[in-house]
């Protein structure tokens, strides 16, 4: 679903977009340092400041110095804990590959790609709208194969308690268990650590650099897991797909990570603010969210026709979030931005409103 993703500012607008609600990219990052990083990087010459400069030699073959890097911070045995990919998109379509054939649930609504990749993959698919409680044992039907979930999910910004999780795996060993934790960074609820998952057999745990650096134009995300699981996706994975500068900038990133975190209570204060004015105005349901981003849902009228009056008209960007699955033309989501930003999304929606009644 190429498209039907947000941050769609490629598309043609009457006004530009100047605010950016569409995306769940955090935009309060700061790149001055990984910029300049960069830029010297590719200035440098053969022999000098540690080797080749970026361009005129290939990257390795396989991203070892940043896996081994990453296996350090989360505690794992080795760098055979960690695939590091081009962004977390290429880990969903290699795990995809890997447990091709599967009988696959995905717990919807959530992001579009894993059930994509699956389709491509020939996974025979379904969806679940709860997880397993406790009264059933925590235990999925017994055709299920495979399992996929987003923690925090992607629309609706809600966790699964860690706990729960670990029931999850714990009471069904024979399910590979498909657990993306892109927006990790962006919760206070606890989520899976990546050295506790290494040590299950049964689940490949998704991190995203993309999403916590807010660095999606250099595509960079990686698995975590048990070694032996991950060296199916090693056997599938291209070589030379994660690009030299991606990897420079990983190495940045990871050394440099406390300077680089968002502010989280900070963030997450604002968007507790939006969603409260939000839900104020008296013709939505705004959805209660665990992370930065949240699922709203139109009393009357359609988030198309929201999005284009807000984009032609006032510049701003948001998600329909109708093509998820289980949803409807009333959906769409939002992420919170900069406080002014984010003042200027409801006094327009504000507008909107008093122009449709």
């Amino acid at each position: 679903m190429i498209e039907g993703h947000g941050d769609d500012l490629y598309r043609k607008y009457a006004r530009t977009i100047t605010a950016n609600f569409s995306s769940n990219i955090y935009n309060g990052a700061r790149h001055e340092g990984l910029t300049e990083h960069l830029c010297k990087a590719l200035r440098r010459q053969a022999g000098q400041e540690g080797g080749q400069d970026l361009l005129s030699a290939y990257p390795e073959p396989e991203p070892y110095t940043l896996e081994q890097r990453l296996a350090g911070i989360h505690r794992l045995q080795g760098r055979e804990c960690v695939c590091v990919t081009n962004g977390a998109t290429e880990a969903i379509y290699l795990i995809a590959q890997a447990l091709s054939g599967r009988r696959t649930s995905v717990l919807q609504p959530t992001f579009s790609e894993y059930a994509d990749a699956c389709r491509i993959h020939g996974h025979r698919l379904s969806s679940l709208y709860q997880l397993p409680a406790e009264r059933e044992g925590f235990r999925f039907a017994p055709e299920v194969q495979c399992v996929w979930l987003c923690n925090p999910n992607n629309p609706t910004g809600t966790v699964v308690p860690r706990r729960q999780l670990e029931n999850l795996i714990r009471e069904n060993p024979d399910i590979c268990f498909v657990i993306d934790q892109s927006y990790e960074a962006f919760t206070q609820c606890p989520v899976l650590d990546a050295a506790e998952a290494a040590a299950w057999p049964n689940v490949f745990l998704l991190h995203s650099m993309t999403k916590r650096y807010a660095i999606p134009g250099l595509r960079l995300g990686y698995v975590t897991g048990n070694g032996q699981l991950l060296q199916q996706l090693r056997r599938l994975r291209m070589p030379w797909s994660v690009n030299a500068l991606a990897i420079e900038a990983g190495l940045y990133l990871t050394e440099h990570a406390d300077a680089l975190q968002a502010d989280l209570p900070r963030c997450l204060a604002e968007a507790r603010r939006l969603r409260q004015q939000l839900q104020s105005l008296g013709v939505m349901d705004v959805w209660e969210s665990d992370t930065h981003f949240m699922l709203i849902r139109l009393r009357y009228g359609q988030a198309s026709e929201l999005k284009a009056y807000l984009a032609n008209r006032h510049g701003l960007l948001i998600r329909d979030a109708s093509n998820f699955e289980g949803l409807d033309k009333r959906y769409f989501r939002i992420a919170s931005q900069t406080p002014a930003e984010n003042d200027l999304l409801i006094k327009a929606i504000g507008q909107w409103l008093a122009e449709e009644a």
